[in-house]
């Protein structure tokens, strides 16, 4: 199948209605571009649940604090086009600020809520940043309304607010993927490509972090404090800027979890030079990897 693009929200809204108007299935990945094997895998499977594929590429200012952040995130459409033409996938669009939010008239875009779940970790260290992905998000569900949309569970916090987003909305049916990560266990994110091969390897402490959580709760260590040591012991040392390393019962996730946890998440967001990283680990995952 031929991968459509354009740069023009309301051409794909149209598309996607013809899509459900055949009643054809259609698996939705919002993306910001700079496409790695961490978001095919999402477009594959999207592919093995739904006749159609589609991906949007959307640099969010809504969500970024940092105006520096926004300006050096990785951009290259025509690269990212090959890879879901490759995929597979069906459709490919994008579009600025003012087309997806044309009632804003060059106003400012009012932002959603997040819910209760974009408290702290992510939410402390980039204030606004969740309002600012619930805002596009439910923008392009709106548009796209898909019949499932796809997400990864490296961005594990996003995750939750986009499963609160979707209760709220009444759709579509969300589907949290594993994260993706290279064979030496580093998540894959498109900021990577901003690391040297240095910081590279300073890198590598958020994921021998979260693994040794992990090793200490098969070990049988429940205690929240004694597993938040365990990760900030790994990421001692190497030369990163710790900005939270905790551990969060799943199903209590708004609350600082204290004593012994029925179940646990560690999450790490980290600076390495200039460029921020987050990652995350179900602690009682059979396979960590």
């Amino acid at each position: 199948m031929t991968l459509l693009s354009c740069n023009d929200p309301a051409a794909a809204e149209r598309w996607c209605a013809l899509v459900r108007a055949r009643g054809e299935t259609l698996g939705f990945v919002p993306t910001m571009g700079a496409l790695h094997e961490g978001h095919l895998t999402l477009v594959r499977r999207a592919l093995r649940e739904n006749r159609h594929a589609c991906v949007s590429v959307f640099v969010n200012p809504l969500q970024f604090d940092d105006a520096r952040d926004f300006e050096r995130y990785p951009r290259d459409l025509a690269a990212d086009a090959r890879l879901l033409a490759a995929a597979g996938a069906s459709m490919l669009f994008t579009g600025e600020l003012r087309q997806f939010f044309p009632a804003a008239q060059g106003g400012a875009v009012p932002c959603r809520d997040p819910g209760p779940d974009a408290q702290g970790l992510e939410g402390e260290f980039r204030p606004g940043h969740f309002a600012g992905v619930a805002t596009i998000v439910a923008r392009l569900f709106e548009l796209v309304r898909p019949t499932r949309a796809y997400f990864g569970a490296k961005d594990y916090q996003q995750c939750r607010v986009v499963l609160h987003l979707a209760r709220e909305l009444g759709f579509p049916q969300v589907v949290v993927c594993p994260t993706s990560r290279d064979p030496d266990g580093l998540a894959r994110s498109s900021r990577n490509q901003l690391l040297s091969p240095a910081e590279r390897q300073r890198a590598l402490a958020l994921s021998r972090g979260l693994f040794a959580a992990h090793d200490a709760w098969r070990a049988g260590e429940r205690d929240a404090a004694r597993l938040e040591a365990v990760l900030a012991a790994e990421l001692a040392r190497e030369a990163v800027q710790v900005e939270y390393a905790e551990v969060r019962d799943p199903e209590r996730f708004a609350l600082r979890p204290s004593g012994a946890l029925p179940r646990a998440r560690a999450l790490i967001a980290a600076r390495v030079g200039r460029v921020r990283l987050i990652d995350n680990l179900d602690l009682a995952a059979e396979d960590p990897a």
